[in-house]
């Protein structure tokens, strides 16, 4: 893990954590791959995420501001997280108001005792290896919406670039076939593999 402490809280050095976040949610979520993502002392390399816009029926922003979604109109690099299936927490980034990126797996780094106690397995590739499996892991809720990523408990640090694949989005049936889900190439640890 990099160990020079967050860069102004953004994934590249010399950019704010508005300038990294305002952009296309496309770029900002392959520029997050490789990413280390840590919440409350737990975390890891973001491994996968999908890009969501206003203008797309699957994303929760399609139909305007709500009282659920109000967070996804916040500044960039604002945190939102929803539920699904009313049992599983899922938290993404904002990008530019309406549009954010879903962080879909990470490959863990710290906190793996803790985090192997809440899912209840060792297995390390299946700790954070979809949405609500890391946010079950990392103990992510609702609880830390609606705060942007350079204040406690969240903290993002930089990298590397990686190797990317890209592929249709997973989980939804409207806008199904846009390629907008990102993951590293090879990686182990993602929610499932690339075709």
């Amino acid at each position: 893990m990099n160990t020079q402490g967050p860069i102004s809280a953004a994934p590249l050095e010399g950019v704010t954590l508005r300038d990294f976040f305002e952009r296309d949610a496309i770029a900002v979520a392959r520029d997050l791959l490789g990413c280390h993502l840590v919440v409350n002392g737990m975390g890891g390399r973001i491994t996968e995420t999908e890009a969501y816009f206003p203008d797309d029926e699957a994303s929760h922003s399609f139909r305007g501001p709500t009282k659920r979604n109000g967070a996804m109109y916040g500044p960039p690099g604002n945190v939102y997280i929803y539920r699904i299936y009313g049992m599983y927490w899922c938290l993404n980034f904002v990008c530019t108001p309406g549009s954010a990126v879903l962080i879909r797996a990470i490959e863990p780094e710290s906190g793996i005792v803790e985090m192997a106690e809440r899912r209840g397995t060792d297995q390390l590739t299946s700790l954070c290896s979809g949405p609500g499996k890391l946010c079950q892991a990392m103990d992510i809720g609702i609880a830390i919406n609606d705060r942007l990523l350079d204040r406690e408990p969240y903290a993002l640090f930089p990298s590397s670039p990686v190797p990317i694949v890209s592929g249709t989005r997973i989980g939804i049936t409207k806008n199904a076939e846009a390629p907008w889900r990102f993951g590293i190439q090879g990686s182990r640890y993602l929610s499932k593999p690339f075709r």
